[in-house]
């Protein structure tokens, strides 16, 4: 049924095979999370709303933080969790995750039977009822969403027919109950958070045809948001971010399955409001206690809740939309900045062990709910079973299946978006294409370790380039069935680049591009074993606030560096471009180069790290410059 607006899609899950360390990784640590986490746990809120189960006390073990009984937000988690297991399934096959997702959503199928054949969230039916009378309870339509969202996408990712009937069937108890009120008092129910309900409404259309969706739909329709946005005026500022985002992305959704111009207005009206005249931090990320900031005004709002990890994976789904329609390659840049300081920077954090040290603090973190923009703060990571903020949800989305986001096809055309070594597999007028992208690290050597066993072949590029040579070069390696395969290969020239990119096909130039943010097409008739070459110079980019400019954050190509010191320190330039101020340090161990940098020139050295890479460490990402 869905109306696609355009034919740009984005090729994922079991068409696109990771082989990138650290993303496998993050994926590696969400699987074991996901595993570690009992069933009976995730489902002992929805069992007890449906007094399938009870207890005399609180049994042992039982989920605390915002899952905890008491929590008015009881219930949320679990609908992530399916989400997350769908889409990783999606990704790898995991048998073993699905015959886990299975089991709960018959035990989700146990639990509407008891509840009446309809209801089957975890927390009970007054809460509706009591927002309807204006009393506060805390985002009913926010918890209740995430349990559509898994089962909706058990359907499309994992195949369970069951979980569609589930939310088909719960759907009914909205539409009786959401036909009693008027325009206006349905209208003062979405002022309490409604999260993504819209955007289930629309998937379940898309799904099923059925009209009682188009009228939850109307119902649903967030005319408080936006209408303002189609008015051309400013509804975010100092509002709650992670409210109105979903909602929009409703509407992206909307516009795709329906056609109507309407919807696509107002995600373009959000996306200009929130990104384009708001500004945003280096890091990608925006908000500091959960609200938009105003407008290109971000110097007084560097606190520790700065930047909340829900708002990071939210945006980057909009950014996709919005790729999709216009095939501008600033959205590629936006999901790359959110990506490395958003996503790999609040999730799944490692301490990078040494032989003969051992570290002061813990040597693993879960979940970072904000990024702290504060002079000398430290990330607060949260707990496996006592916190469950709503962070954790999307954490194990995000890290459930990195392979998103890199590649994608308007028939012919094919679009490489992020460099990450990966093979992505295409049908293009009938023929079989592979994309494998393999990163080329320049360092000459497999020496990764104390222990290593790699080969010690002696070799020239070890000597080639005896320092970093601040180089990302990525070959893109061509298969087909056949030669003589027309196909228009777009690869990304990132903002960041430092000098003219090149691009080569077979050895030969295709184009040098001084201009980042932008794409490079390679339109040929393609043969198999055909090699395009992307060769990207990086190096320090001076990013000042948008009000102002001294006042600095340090990336290194698209990661933001952080200086590892307690509290703010001024640097100081002595008239030189701001870059000049850090230089390499530690740029190689064993076989790989490092990212590590100091000050120079100044009173006292600081050291920097790439913002991912920091754990408990307190740290600086904005300096005040002076020249």
């Amino acid at each position: 049924m869905k109306k696609h607006s355009t034919s740009l899609h984005e090729v994922a899950f079991d068409d696109v095979s990771l082989y990138d360390g650290l993303l496998k990784r993050h994926e590696a640590d969400n699987r074991s999370y996901l595993m570690e986490l009992t069933s009976d746990n995730l489902m002992y809120n929805y069992e007890l709303e449906a007094a399938i189960t009870h207890d005399a006390c609180i049994r042992p073990g039982i989920h605390g933080g915002w899952e905890s009984p008491s929590s008015q937000l009881r219930g949320h988690f679990p609908g992530h969790w399916l989400s997350a297991a769908a889409m990783h399934y999606a990704e790898t096959g995991d048998m073993e995750l699905k015959a886990k997702a299975d089991v709960i959503i018959d035990r989700l199928e146990k639990c509407q039977q008891a509840n009446g054949g309809s209801w089957v969230a975890s927390i009970p039916e007054k809460f509706l009822h009591f927002i309807a009378k204006g009393h506060g309870i805390w985002a009913p339509h926010y918890t209740i969403h995430k349990t559509f969202m898994g089962l909706v996408d058990m359907y499309r990712y994992a195949g369970n027919e069951k979980a569609l009937t589930i939310a088909d069937n719960f759907a009914d108890w909205f539409l009786d109950w959401s036909t009693k009120f008027d325009r206006k008092q349905f209208d003062d129910i979405l002022d309490f958070e409604t999260g993504g309900m819209l955007e289930i409404w629309v998937l379940l259309y898309d799904i099923t045809g059925k009209d009682k969706y188009k009228t939850l739909m109307e119902r649903y329709y967030r005319a408080r948001l936006f209408n303002p946005l189609l008015n051309g005026e400013d509804p975010l500022t100092n509002m709650h971010a992670n409210t109105t985002i979903p909602e929009v992305i409703a509407a992206a959704e909307a516009y795709e399955v329906t056609g109507d111009e309407k919807y696509k207005d107002i995600v373009i009206a959000y996306w200009n409001q929130a990104v384009t005249e708001r500004g945003m931090l280096a890091t990608g990320g925006q908000t500091n206690g959960e609200i938009w900031s105003p407008k290109m005004s971000l110097s007084r709002r560097l606190g520790l809740k700065s930047q909340e990890h829900c708002t990071v994976y939210n945006m980057m789904r909009l950014a996709d939309y919005m790729f999709r329609w216009t095939k501008d390659a600033k959205y590629a840049d936006y999901i790359e900045r959110n990506l490395y300081n958003g996503v790999l920077a609040q999730t799944y954090w490692h301490w990078e062990h040494t032989n003969g040290y051992t570290p002061d603090s813990p040597d693993s973190g879960l979940i970072a709910y904000f990024l702290p923009m504060r002079a000398g703060a430290h990330k607060g990571w949260g707990s496996k079973t006592n916190d469950f903020f709503c962070c954790h949800g999307s954490m194990v989305q995000a890290n459930a299946c990195l392979n998103r986001y890199m590649y994608y096809q308007d028939e012919n055309d094919i679009y490489v978006n992020l460099y990450f070594d990966s093979d992505a597999s295409f049908k293009v007028n009938g023929n079989n294409v592979k994309l494998m992208q393999r990163r080329d690290p320049l360092t000459g050597s497999f020496h990764l370790s104390s222990t290593s066993n790699g080969k010690q072949t002696v070799n020239r590029t070890a000597a080639e380039y005896p320092n970093n040579p601040d180089t990302l070069q990525v070959f893109i390696q061509v298969e087909t069935d056949s030669d003589n395969v027309p196909l228009n290969i777009n690869v990304r020239i990132p903002w960041w680049i430092t000098e003219a990119a090149t691009v080569e096909l077979n050895n030969k130039l295709v184009a040098s591009q001084t201009t980042g943010g932008t794409f490079v097409s390679v339109n040929e008739n393609f043969n198999n074993g055909d090699v395009i070459c992307v060769t990207m110079k990086m190096g320090i980019t001076a990013c000042g606030l948008p009000d102002d400019e001294n006042m600095v954050a340090f990336m290194y190509g698209p990661e933001v560096l952080a200086g590892l010191c307690d509290d703010e320190r001024t640097l100081y330039s002595h008239g030189k471009p701001f870059e000049s101020i850090l230089v390499h340090e530690n740029e190689r161990e064993w076989g790989s180069w490092k990212n590590d940098f100091k000050t120079t020139g100044q009173p006292a050295g600081i050291h920097f790290i790439p913002l991912n890479r920091i754990g408990y460490e307190n740290y600086c990402v904005y300096f005040p410059v002076e020249k």
